[in-house]
């Protein structure tokens, strides 16, 4: 059964085009079954949302949390949603996206790399590189007197109780073996919207949308231990029904 699971996500990479987003463009690329074209949709045109399932069973209680977005097409609501391990991990899904298209994030460092365990010169996905910063690091920490042998030694108990590098060398196996089976061939208007736009044709943001990011940073601001969903409730309370983003 896991063989069968794991097949058939990977037979996904030669079968599925997964959605892009553009921010030069201000633009988000969604290609759906069985459509020969793309659909290209204003990026403050899409919504986002974040579920969370709860169900009693004879285990106890189950949750399941799902980070969705989507958009009206021809009087039809088009969505694509993915399971999330927790109510914070799909918010911040959501907020790697939305940082990315609003230029606060410029690179996969700021997104992937919040640890700070990749080099210059290494791959962007986890593997063996990433388990041997991590050691190095712990080592300079020791050394600093940051971080005590207590430390140390739970730190390298957790990692022999995991298998060490087995879970690392594991991804490096995934990556090649995508690598391998290769990718779906984008159709050429998708590769011709991928093209990058001189700066001086790059979209620009609404004035709506600037004005309430603009409310949600000087709200932060003020109260920076307020949780971020409650900060934009705040923001969206205070505005017009037709002005709402």
């Amino acid at each position: 059964m896991c063989f069968a699971i794991w097949l058939y996500h990977h037979l996904l990479f030669i079968r599925v085009i997964p959605t892009r987003f553009n921010r030069q463009r201000r633009e988000v690329c969604f290609m759906l079954e069985e459509e020969a074209e793309p659909l290209f949709v204003p990026w403050e045109s899409l919504s986002a949302w974040v579920v969370q399932e709860q169900a009693a069973s004879q285990y106890g209680v189950v949750r399941e949390y799902e980070m969705g977005m989507g958009f009206e097409h021809e009087g039809e609501w088009v969505r694509l949603e993915f399971q999330c391990g927790g109510l914070q991990l799909a918010i911040a899904h959501w907020e790697a996206v939305r940082g990315y298209m609003e230029y606060e994030l410029d690179d996969l460092k700021a997104v992937q790399d919040p640890l700070e365990l990749s080099g210059p010169d290494d791959p962007p996905h986890e593997g063996l590189h990433t388990f041997r910063n991590a050691r190095a690091r712990l080592h300079q920490q020791i050394r600093d007197k940051e971080a005590g042998w207590v430390y140390g030694f739970f730190w390298y108990f957790y990692h022999v109780m995991t298998l060490w590098t087995l879970p690392n060398r594991l991804v490096e196996w995934e990556i090649k073996r995508i690598a391998k089976v290769g990718r779906r061939e984008l159709p050429d208007a998708m590769r011709e919207w991928s093209e990058p736009l001189p700066p001086e044709q790059w979209a620009t943001p609404g004035r709506d949308l600037v004005r309430l990011s603009a409310k949600v940073k000087a709200l932060s601001k003020r109260f920076p231990r307020k949780p971020i969903t409650e900060v934009f409730a705040e923001v969206c309370r205070g505005e017009p029904k037709e002005g709402r983003a």
